[in-house]
């Protein structure tokens, strides 16, 4: 299901990128690029939470939790700051 969303919202980011400036575009890109590496410590962190029990799981399982907010955060904080470079621009 997240690979199926994920895919949705590069695909609507793509249609979306032809309106967008270099500029915009950097800047999204470099926050994309940081949840996107949070997006994979999670999943590793999801995997490892896969291998233990307990209090170990839960704690594993709540860090991935925590990691993906980061993750949505940081797009959103990428579209803030995309959006704040093409209100700059003439």
């Amino acid at each position: 299901m997240k690979s199926f969303v994920a895919i949705l919202g590069l695909a609507s980011m793509v249609s979306l990128a032809a309106c967008d400036s270099k500029q915009e575009n950097k800047v999204e890109n470099a926050y994309e690029n940081q949840a996107d590496a949070l997006d994979n410590q999670a999943a590793n962190m999801e995997a490892m939470a896969d291998n233990l029990s307990g209090n170990a799981e839960n704690a594993a399982e709540n860090a991935a939790d925590a990691l993906e907010n980061k993750a949505d955060a940081t797009r959103e904080a990428g579209e803030a700051a995309a959006d704040a470079v093409e209100k700059k621009q003439p």
